[in-house]
C-alpha cells in the first residue's frame, strides 16, 4: 500500500506540473530557497547523464530500474510484510522507482520538479518518486546502523 500510495501522489504531482507550468517555468514558494519548476530529466537521478548523446541511455537505465525493482521486491516479500522501518524503506523506494519507471518507459524522460536552493548552491531538481527513495535508503540506514547495531550488541552481551 506504501508502494502504490507513492505512485499514486508522483503521478498526480507529474501531471499536474507537466499540465500547469511551462517547461522550465518557475514558482517561489520560499524565494531563494524553493521553487516549483517543471524540468524533464532523460539521465538519471538528480539529472546525472541528463546531457548524454548516448542513444542507449533510456534502455540501461530502464534494465537498471527493473533489475532494482526485482529486487527490492524479493527483499520485501521476504520481509513477511511486517511493519518495520526496513519494510517501509523497501515499500518506499518500489514505489520511487514504480514511479520514475513509468516515466521513463512512457516519455522517455522524468519529469522533476522540485528544486531547492542552499545558499548559492541549487540542489539538483526532484520529485516525489526520488525523495521517496532517498527516505525509504534513509530508512535502511537508520536500521542497520541503529536497531540492527543495537540488538547484535544486545545479544553479545
Amino acid at each position: 500500500m506504501i508502494a502504490l500510495g507513492v505512485v499514486a501522489l508522483d503521478r498526480f504531482t507529474k501531471r499536474l506540473v507537466a499540465k500547469d507550468i511551462s517547461l522550465h517555468d518557475s514558482i517561489p514558494v520560499i524565494k531563494r530557497v524553493f521553487y516549483i519548476t517543471h524540468i524533464e530529466n532523460r539521465g538519471a537521478a538528480f539529472g546525472l547523464f541528463n546531457d548524454s548523446p548516448a542513444p542507449w541511455k533510456i534502455a540501461l537505465l530502464v534494465v537498471f530500474s527493473i533489475v532494482a525493482l526485482v529486487i527490492v521486491s524479493a527483499l520485501l516479500w521476504r520481509s513477511s510484510r511486517v511493519m518495520t522501518p526496513t519494510a517501509v524503506g523497501l515499500s518506499l523506494i518500489l514505489g520511487g522507482a514504480l514511479g520514475n519507471l513509468w516515466d521513463r518507459v512512457l516519455n522517455g524522460r522524468v519529469v522533476d520538479f522540485l528544486l531547492v536552493y542552499i545558499g548559492s548552491y541549487e540542489w539538483p531538481a526532484f520529485n516525489v518518486a526520488d525523495s521517496a527513495i532517498v527516505v525509504g535508503a534513509g530508512l535502511l540506514v537508520y536500521e542497520i546502523l541503529f536497531v540492527k547495531a543495537a540488538e547484535k550488541k544486545a545479544a553479545s552481551s
